[in-house]
């Protein structure tokens, strides 16, 4: 039974709260890199293209698209055998995808900026010079060299996934190599995928205009496929043109009453800007928060569990367990459900549960709270771990290094405020937008008319 510090110490103003806390410095043009437009487009089309897939049926926009703020807009997505977008998402009877992806999609914004050096909910992806790669990943020394940047090494390890993009046991050559392990070298996965884009005219002909080393379909590797499509998401989602961007260039400007209490709030007594720091809203570190988790977790193969132990699953470190990294907030407003695991959609709710997870426990213990989870039909026991007693207390325990702070109902609706003034509708209209066509011929973002 957990007790300790479940009082919540509310906070209420009548008047704008005082700024305790130093605001950041305006985003500076320096931390992103001049983009290659024609390499950009590239990475549009392939992006879009569900080439890149094992059944050809699924592309990196069907679960990162710009009509739900690059994500999908759902708790908890259906990624191989399904068909759709967001809610509307279904399973296929010939192809039903066995259980959801075990984590909410995150947004991609400002990815490309240069104090990224750690991505994923856990943290698996990281720079790292001590490697031959530059990039600590799952596949440590095995990881191909000439990936560009850490985004372009993420992108693609969905391509990997059996539940992301490979499709599942032997039903195609790419689930048939991730499932042999084969990812890297001849008849490996990444090298399936590649050959696959070099044998289309449209692709070859890019990839050669834009990068010197490429003069024949041959030379096309893996990396400059991600690389590419690094290059686009970089390009397309780069977010620093936001109302706060230009109140901290000039506060001349001012802010509304409303969004200036929740700033105050934001940077001072209601502690946020604690982990969510730096001009993107975040330390790019790892907390454990005490959110709640719903879905199949992060097990392995031989375990059948629903926990999804977060930074642990990297480390091995206990002190790391249920810890996740801290969100940028960039257009956090549109990029709902939130949570490593979506279990909120409803911003007012989540703020109030961030701040005090042990009383946001006994909710989801409850059938009442679940009902604004946004889910798409799947036969699945979404619920294991909240309806576990012992496993709710241990997502709690490991959040219990904090005060739980309680805000009144006029500053939740403060801080939602501020937190508006995050929206960025350059990048959330996107620069290049959506292609009309993709060079395999396929369906643009796996999503057929």
């Amino acid at each position: 039974m957990i007790t300790a510090r479940s009082t919540a110490l509310f906070l209420s103003f009548s008047t704008t709260a005082a700024l305790s806390g130093p605001l950041p410095d305006p985003v500076s043009s320096s931390v992103y890199d001049t983009v290659n437009i024609d390499e950009a487009v590239l990475g549009q089309l392939l992006f879009y293209d569900p080439i890149l897939s094992g059944n050809q049926n699924i592309a990196c926009a069907t679960c990162h698209h710009p009509d739900f703020a690059t994500s999908d807009g759902v708790s908890l997505g259906l990624g191989e055998g399904g068909i759709g977008l967001g809610l509307e998402r279904r399973g296929t009877l010939d192809n039903m995808p066995p259980d959801r992806i075990p984590r909410n999609s995150p947004a991609l914004f400002n990815l490309g900026a240069s104090e990224f050096k750690v991505l994923f909910h856990d943290g698996r992806i990281e720079v790292d010079p001590a490697m031959a790669s530059g990039f600590r990943t799952p596949l440590d020394d095995d990881m191909l060299e000439g990936f560009a940047s850490l985004l372009s090494a993420q992108t693609m390890f969905p391509v990997l996934s059996p539940d992301e993009m490979a499709g599942h046991g032997a039903e195609n050559e790419v689930s048939k190599a991730v499932r042999q392990g084969l990812i890297t070298g001849e008849g490996g996965a990444w090298n399936i995928l590649s050959r696959k884009v070099a044998a289309l005219p449209d692709y070859a002909q890019r990839f050669s205009a834009v990068y010197d080393h490429i003069d024949t379909p041959d030379d096309i590797s893996f990396t400059d496929i991600s690389n590419a499509i690094a290059v686009f998401i970089a390009h397309e989602w780069r977010s620093d043109t936001s109302d706060f961007d230009a109140y901290l260039r000039d506060p001349a400007i001012g802010l509304s009453l409303d969004a200036e209490k929740g700033m105050n709030l934001f940077y001072g007594d209601a502690g946020c800007s604690t982990c969510h720091a730096g001009p993107f809203q975040t330390d790019h570190m790892f907390h454990a928060m005490g959110a709640p988790q719903l879905g199949p977790g992060k097990a392995a193969a031989f375990e059948d569990h629903a926990h999804d132990l977060g930074r642990m699953g990297v480390t091995g470190d206990p002190t790391d367990a249920f810890a996740f990294r801290t969100p940028s907030l960039r257009n956090v407003m549109q990029t709902g459900p939130w949570g490593h695991a979506g279990a909120h959609s409803v911003i007012e709710r989540f703020l109030r549960d961030h701040l005090d997870p042990v009383t946001a426990a006994g909710r989801y213990a409850q059938a009442d709270a679940r009902r604004a989870v946004r889910l798409p039909p799947h036969e699945s026991d979404d619920w294991r771990e909240m309806d576990d007693a012992l496993a709710r207390d241990s997502i709690i325990e490991a959040a219990l290094i904090r005060e739980p702070v309680g805000l009144e109902p006029a500053n939740i609706a403060a801080l939602v405020s501020f937190l508006r003034m995050l929206d960025d509708e350059t990048a959330l209209y996107g620069r290049l937008g959506i292609p009309d066509a993709v060079p395999s011929g396929l369906a643009v973002g796996g999503l057929p008319n």
